[in-house]
């Protein structure tokens, strides 16, 4: 495909105004699709280092058995191998107002519409995010180790992301392939409380295939304390952000929060914790609104894709088929029908 030919594919898959934003989509990705290179070639090429060797045929045992177990996509994603000299493919830039907890979003045809704008240059994202700020909106630039383009590319695997542990690289791997496997455009929480499903659970099986322990209990209730932190936070600023109070009083009591907020980890991190700072990096940065954005959507509705994993048997093609019954309901009964399928607290 010729980057002519992308340009306009790649115009369909945004929707978004600028002719700008096109041309650094269109660029991005053709470098990602021209750097791309079999796995199977270096795989079989003596030539290559060996730990490269080592770590994609690591990889190739996952996206086997993604798709032998998992009932994942068999295709050539992750089958291809491209290294772009850096540790994100993408950086997203999440936006809000300074006194709301909403996302400014992004409307795409095919994607729906999502809660962040991706670029492929981190100085075209921080830029875009400076000229928000000068609108008064508070911002977040993120970068992102991978992405799946719903199966309209082969996705490969990046160099970034063979500097991951065997989970990690296994996990996004299951992930991404869940993307391709069902996708409802315009519902964040839905997509990705499924795809983290499928990455959690798969991730146990893959485990239990490879006669690997289970990971550390208190490491998964370390990162389950650290979001509900978050989301309390969040729902405190939620009810001061509905509150009729003049500007520079929310300016002041959105900041105490802030700090609330920090002081709420330092105690839990050096208290039940015993010091163990794993998410020290995250509270080191500036906390605004446009942080709290991603918190939630990962999770909210993991507990009712279990359930319904449960009830369909353990059995993944008719899970897959019950998830997808949920996606062509009306939005407000499939909330309706994941409220129900959620364990009560």
């Amino acid at each position: 495909m010729s980057m002519l030919r992308l340009l306009p594919l790649l115009v369909l898959l945004s929707g978004c105004s600028s002719l700008g934003y096109y041309a650094q989509l269109a660029g991005g990705q053709w470098q990602l699709l021209q750097a791309r290179q079999p796995v199977d070639e270096l795989l079989a090429d003596p030539a290559q280092p060996a730990e490269l060797r080592q770590r994609l045929q690591r990889a190739q045992q996952a996206r086997d058995f993604a798709s032998n177990r998992l009932a994942l996509p068999d295709n050539r994603s992750y089958r291809l191998y491209a290294d772009l000299q850096r540790p994100y493919v993408v950086w997203n830039l999440f936006a809000s107002a300074e006194f709301s907890l909403e996302p400014l979003t992004h409307c795409f045809p095919i994607a729906g519409c999502v809660a962040y704008r991706g670029y492929f240059d981190e100085q075209r994202a921080r830029g875009a995010a400076a000229l928000l700020r000068v609108q008064g909106l508070d911002t977040e630039v993120a970068g992102v180790a991978a992405y799946s383009t719903l199966g309209w590319f082969d996705d490969p695997l990046l160099g970034g992301m063979l500097a991951w542990n065997d989970q990690r690289l296994a996990g996004l791997i299951f992930h991404e392939l869940a993307h391709q496997r069902l996708y409802l455009p315009g519902d964040t929480a839905f997509n990705e409380s499924f795809a983290r499903f499928v990455e959690e659970e798969g991730l146990r099986q893959w485990r239990r295939a490879r006669n690997l322990p289970p990971p550390a209990a208190h490491l998964a209730r370390q990162r389950e304390q650290f979001v509900e932190l978050v989301l309390a936070s969040r729902a405190r600023l939620a009810k001061l952000y509905a509150q009729p109070l003049a500007t520079e009083h929310l300016r002041e009591a959105k900041q105490a929060e802030f700090q609330r907020l920090r002081h709420d980890y330092v105690a839990l991190r050096d208290g039940p914790w015993q010091g163990d700072g794993r998410f020290d990096d995250w509270f080191a940065r500036p906390l605004n609104n446009a942080r709290l954005l991603p918190f939630g959507l990962y999770e909210q509705w993991v507990p009712a894709f279990a359930a319904l994993f449960r009830e369909s048997g353990g059995d993944w093609r008719r899970f897959y088929a019950r998830v997808g019954e949920l996606a062509r309901l009306p939005e407000e009964e499939r909330r309706r029908r994941l409220a129900f399928l959620q364990p009560a607290d």
